[in-house]
């Protein structure tokens, strides 16, 4: 089912694809609507054309019988937003609210235009001498969870991992924890989602998911 969204960038989060669910929903969802919204139109307009020695009918839309036609349709829709709510519940759970436990921390900060990934050190503690600050450049292991501080030090931006299905804005003032797992080791890009600003389209990061190994190899270089 999920082959018609093969568009989408190759997953390699452990949530993404409950978020892959969710898009499909909707997806289908949107383009049955789709359909039977307009070919009901295109019938209508076959049957209940201009014809000559036809006068056009006036509905006032009184009778119950009338008025379904819009009830009908609102209740349908009502119940398809209920149902993605219902579906869409334990996903949002799963990446807002059901956060692993890690000891893995990392902050990234937006400004205009780049992101600024600081890393605490050996000691695990951020604001001690120790600490790594890096520019554009987001370094993890794969397969552990990463816990993600995120901050702006000027406007709204957003930081997006297309890759993993992450997307969340950073907001002046106002630290925002998020997380994620990445499953394939690689490169993936770590672009701004929010209009931020005449640099915008050149404030892009990318993020290096790491074996264990050569993560640590990475880390004690850093570090030495």
């Amino acid at each position: 089912m999920l082959n018609w969204l093969s568009w989408l960038p190759e997953n390699v989060s452990t949530y993404g694809a409950d978020v892959d669910g969710i898009i499909a929903i909707i997806w289908y969802t949107t383009v049955v609507w789709f359909f039977l919204t307009f070919g009901t139109l295109a019938v209508f307009l076959i049957l209940y054309r201009r014809r000559p020695g036809r006068r056009a009918a006036y509905v006032r839309g009184e009778r119950l019988r009338e008025a379904a036609w819009v009830l009908v349709p609102v209740a349908i829709v009502l119940v398809l937003d209920l149902w993605l709510d219902f579906r869409g519940a334990p996903v949002w759970a799963k990446v807002k609210i059901e956060k692993p436990r890690t000891e893995f921390v990392i902050q990234v900060t937006g400004k205009q235009f780049n992101w600024e990934v600081l890393y605490p050190g050996p000691d695990g503690t951020f604001g001690t001498p120790d600490d790594r600050q890096f520019l554009d450049e987001l370094h993890v292991p794969v397969n552990r969870p990463v816990r993600v501080v995120l901050k702006s030090k000027d406007v709204i931006h957003s930081f997006f991992l297309p890759n993993l299905r992450l997307k969340q804005d950073t907001v002046p003032g106002r630290p925002i924890e998020g997380w994620f797992e990445a499953t394939k080791p690689g490169k993936y890009e770590l672009p701004c989602a929010m209009l931020c600003g005449f640099g915008h389209s050149g404030m892009k990061a990318y993020l290096y998911v790491h074996p264990q190994e050569e993560y640590d190899t990475w880390v004690k270089e850093q570090w030495s």
